[in-house]
Formats: structure tokens, C-alpha cells, sequence
């Protein structure tokens, strides 16, 4: 058995995920995160803006980021179809928007169904990674969305709204 804290960090992050697709994977989010799924709309454009900030959209009166998650990954050139959705997120006190391939379903993993993360060096950066989510044949990249937005290079989320 590993240790405690290892196995307590596992515990925590059962229950409820949205699965979505970039590229040719499945990633999870914690589903308390989402506010809502759109379909994809051309956003307004930001001048200075980071490639993978795709611009901002006007959602009944708040003006949210839209971020490009298939940019941001580096997962080639997106293409925008029927199926490319935007996921409303809350993140600390900040709304961001981010896109994916497509969303498939609300998922219920147990504990025993989350692997922890693999250490694959510094190729990559997983610290955003919370582990893989197991369900039959299917595997989920479990993300950590708080982390992932409020990093450095995203820039989109001050870390101190989230210990707000």
C-alpha cells in the first residue's frame, strides 16, 4: 500500500467528472466546475493576446476568456465543426471559457477507478494532471482545472483568488 497521504489525495478526487476529447484523447474535469456548455462561436478577438486565448465572449453581461485547450496542448491545428464546444467553467472568482473537440458524458469514478499520474519527467508538465481515470476500457486524463488556469504561462486566474 502507498502512503497515507497518496491514498487520501485519491479518495478526494472521486466523484463526478465531464468527459470531453482534445485531439485523440479523453480528458475529465471535475463536473462542480462547469457552469454550463455552449456550442462554439466566433469570439472578439484581444489584441496582444497569447495564441491559444482565442478572444473573449459577451455571456449575459460578463465578458469570459475563451481558451483554446488544442492550442494550449499543442495538438495541432483545431478545426471548428458541430460537435466543438465551449465549457463554462468557475474558477476562483474569475468565469473562463474553454474549448474542446467535444463533450461526451458525466462520469462517477471511485476511488479505486484513479490511478495516480505516471512521472514522465520534464518531457512534460504534468503537475495539472490529478491522475487517470479507469472505466472498463476507457481511460481519462483527470485534470486539474484550478491548476491548469492559475498556471504561469495561462496567466488567465490570480492564485490568490483561489484561496478566496
Amino acid at each position: 500500500m502507498s502512503n497515507v497521504s497518496e491514498l487520501h489525495a485519491t479518495a478526494t478526487n472521486a466523484g463526478e467528472y465531464l468527459a470531453f476529447t482534445l485531439g485523440q484523447e479523453e480528458y475529465g474535469l471535475d463536473i462542480q466546475k462547469v457552469s454550463e456548455i455552449r456550442s462554439y462561436e466566433t469570439p472578439t478577438r484581444i489584441a496582444n493576446a497569447p495564441e491559444f486565448v482565442k478572444g473573449v465572449v459577451n455571456l449575459r453581461g460578463i465578458i469570459v476568456p475563451i481558451v483554446d485547450m488544442r492550442i494550449k496542448f499543442k495538438l495541432g491545428t483545431p478545426t471548428y465543426d458541430q460537435f466543438t464546444v465551449v465549457i463554462i467553467l468557475n474558477i476562483g472568482h474569475r468565469v473562463v471559457g474553454m474549448v474542446v473537440d467535444r463533450v461526451s458524458d458525466v462520469t462517477t469514478l471511485t476511488p479505486e477507478q484513479i490511478k495516480p499520474a505516471p512521472e514522465i519527467g520534464s518531457a512534460m508538465n504534468t503537475e495539472h494532471i490529478v491522475g487517470l481515470g479507469t472505466i472498463d476500457e476507457r481511460m481519462l486524463i483527470l485534470v486539474d482545472i484550478d491548476k491548469l488556469m492559475s498556471s504561469a504561462d495561462m496567466g488567465l486566474i490570480d492564485t490568490t483568488a483561489l484561496a478566496a
